[in-house]
């Protein structure tokens, strides 16, 4: 056992429920939750703000060393010290951080500080390399899966939480493109990791998820 405890990694594509699955297993367990995602679209806002389309590498490379990105004690993603969780949601932010992350230098940074923040156990991170790059050897490895459709709807929804709309159908394309980038990426691609166990969240709710994700944890710390 670690230090603080085990690591569980949870992969899976965009809006298959890792977010929320995640967050409230680490705060069953009392867990720091990592969400190594909005760490690459921190990035990407920082980058869109400083580079426009993010096409420039020495831009790139001048803001990656620059850049300071952590979360708070409510897991809210931090840039430069300010509270970013609202605007890496926006869908040109999302896909720009998809791109950015076939940058080699980019992915090293955020690996090297991702291991730093969940090498001592006791964390839930989630993400799409975790289980196959961040931490190969983490005691518990789930790997989210969902229709597209479902997951379209999903992200329709939280859009329009926060009033924003996006149709259904830009979503779905966005979805889908997002995922052919992430699988088809040369460097650290999303894939389920041989060890991982498989969960698929179209027809079951929340709460069921996060049990099972809870009680496999707890068979983990038992052994």
């Amino acid at each position: 056992m670690r230090p603080k405890g085990i690591i569980i990694a949870i992969d899976g594509p965009t809006a298959s429920g890792k977010s929320t699955t995640a967050k409230q297993v680490a705060a069953r367990l009392g867990y720091l939750h990592i969400n190594t995602g909005a760490m690459y679209r921190a990035f990407a806002l920082l980058v869109h703000r400083s580079a426009g389309d993010g096409h420039d590498p020495v831009r790139i490379h001048e803001l990656i060393d620059e850049a300071e990105i952590g979360f708070d004690g409510n897991g809210n993603i931090l840039l430069n010290g300010t509270d970013v969780s609202r605007e890496i949601l926006e869908p040109e932010i999302a896909l720009l951080a998809s791109e950015l992350s076939t940058n080699a230098e980019v992915r090293a940074k955020m690996v090297e500080k991702q291991r730093e923040l969940g090498a001592a156990g006791g964390v839930v991170l989630e993400g799409r390399d975790i289980g196959t790059v961040v931490f190969p050897d983490a005691e518990l490895k789930i790997f989210l899966v969902a229709d597209a459709g479902i997951r379209a709807e999903r992200r329709e929804q939280e859009f329009e939480r926060m009033g924003t709309h996006i149709s259904l159908d830009e979503l779905r394309w966005q979805i889908e493109e997002r995922d052919k980038r992430d699988r088809e990426r040369t460097i650290s691609p999303l894939r389920k990791a041989a060890d991982a166990i498989e969960l698929d969240t179209t027809n079951t709710t929340i709460d069921e998820q996060v049990q099972r994700v809870y009680e496999l944890a707890q068979g983990k710390m038992e052994v």
